[in-house]
């Protein structure tokens, strides 16, 4: 989950892929009814049926993610997606391309850390001749030379575009010092100089060892029967037999005491600032406790304390925002915000500040509810468009939440306490322990970090 974009720009799509932002489909979270199933050759199938639209949209999330890169070729897996709809083996690329857009249809394959995510969206009456084409470009990719060094170059120019944007440089090196050299550590594209010495065997490598439809799972909803889907998948989907062994879950990350500074110098007018430390996996039981939480911190906008201070009432950012980013394996938790040069060090004081307030003090029971209303009340609205269903059952499936858990999501949320907000506020954060980027003018700056030592120590205050 990437809640400052800005500054966590990940060249990949996100794994789970909105195909079409025009496919709306109100879907309640009380009415989302999904039927599981699991297919001959391993694969999981989950189905939730809605006839209102004449519509299916279909996600299949493979274990063939970043974290899955070989040592010394990041990018492979995000190269790898995106040369798979490059054509197949009887199809150009722009064959391929026109035969999707004829239908109106839509059709992407695309990795994030976690999972690659193989999409598409059509028209019922076009859902057979679609998903032929989805699954070929799957079991019969064409991977010739051509595409797949035509992609990496074009890869490898947004990355060198990207590596001139601040929130960029600070993302990227804010993840690395945190992970160090965990699976999550490098960026989900890759580098421009990894990229770049990735060969098209190697994608074909990485291809045949990924996609497999043992360890997958398929998400469908829309204008469709669970048995009809369940019987083209295993028509069309055939040739990818097999599984991906497990991967052995890394150490999670751990921040030594004390505060941690990379200090980079750019000829820009703002700061850019990621300040944070190791977080949770998906899967962590307290992950609803956190969420009440960091709402409350930082991540509930105009109503979150780090706005309250740092925007409102020090009048040194437009935004600041605080957030776990959850996956297979644990994060990181990082607070973000950009600010003027030589405003930079005062906002470091009051993120850290902010930090300790909330381990020390509970909340107010107007924080409290606030909180649990607004996180219970939009939950419906990340479940009303198809491509959003898929994604949501997708990830019932990775982390065990339950079919029932568009029901069970409103009694977790409910559930949190003041106690529990502030047992996890000193469980899970750690200004006394903190990973510190701040790319600006450090020439106007003037990052004090011996002062910013004390104030992550709780010795002094800003």
């Amino acid at each position: 989950m990437i809640a400052a974009a800005s500054f966590r720009l990940h060249l990949a799509a996100v794994a789970i892929l909105a195909l079409v932002a025009a496919l709306a489909i109100s879907s309640p979270a009380q009415a989302l009814e999904i039927k599981r199933m699991t297919l001959s050759n391993g694969a999981v199938l989950l189905v939730s049926a809605s006839h209102q639209l004449p519509m299916v949209t279909i996600s299949i999330a493979f274990d063939a993610g970043s974290r899955r890169d070989p040592e010394g070729k990041a990018g492979l897996a995000s190269l790898t997606a995106a040369s798979l709809t490059q054509g197949t083996k009887d199809l150009s690329a722009q064959q391929f391309n026109e035969k999707v857009d004829f239908m109106g249809s839509s059709v992407g394959i695309s990795a994030d850390r976690d999972f690659a995510v193989a999409g598409m969206t059509s028209l019922s009456r076009y859902l057979n001749d679609t998903f032929a084409l989805l699954a070929s470009a799957l079991a019969n990719p064409g991977l010739r030379d051509t595409d797949i060094e035509r992609r990496r170059a074009e890869t490898v120019a947004a990355i060198k575009a990207e590596e001139e944007q601040p929130g960029y440089v600070a993302a990227v090196t804010f993840d690395k010092m945190i992970f160090g050299n965990s699976p999550y550590a490098h960026p989900t594209a890759g580098t421009a100089e990894s990229v770049a010495q990735l060969t098209p065997d190697a994608v074909r490598s990485f291809y045949h060892e990924h996609y497999k439809l043992g360890t997958a799972i398929i998400a469908v909803t829309g204008d469709i029967d669970a048995d009809t889907i369940k019987a083209l998948i295993e028509k069309d989907l055939s040739g990818l037999a097999g599984s991906v062994a497990p991967q052995a879950a890394p150490p999670a990350p751990v921040v030594a005491p004390g505060l941690h500074s990379k200090l980079i110098d750019r000829n820009v007018a703002q700061a850019t600032i990621l300040l944070g430390s190791g977080g949770i996996a998906r899967s962590n039981p307290d992950f609803y406790k956190i969420k009440v939480m960091d709402y409350i911190l930082g991540a509930g906008g105009f109503s979150s304390r780090l706005v309250k201070v740092v925007r409102s009432r020090a009048g040194l950012a437009y935004s600041v925002t605080s957030t776990f980013e959850t996956g297979k394996f644990p994060g990181s938790f990082v607070v973000s915000v950009q600010t003027k040069n030589k405003s930079a060090n005062e906002a470091i004081g009051l993120i850290l500040q902010q930090l300790r307030e909330i381990q020390e003090k509970p909340v107010s029971d107007e924080e409290l509810e606030g909180a649990k209303k607004f996180l219970i009340g939009s939950f419906p609205l990340t479940i009303d468009r198809q491509s959003e269903i898929t994604s949501f059952m997708l990830g019932i499936e990775v982390y065990g939440l339950g079919l029932d858990y568009a029901e069970r999501y409103p009694k977790l949320i409910g559930a949190v306490t003041k106690e529990d907000v502030q047992n996890v506020a000193r469980k899970y954060l750690h200004p006394d322990a903190v990973d510190l980027v701040v790319v600006a003018n450090q020439g106007e700056a003037k990052i004090d970090t011996a002062k910013l030592e004390k104030a992550a120590d709780g010795s002094s205050a800003q």
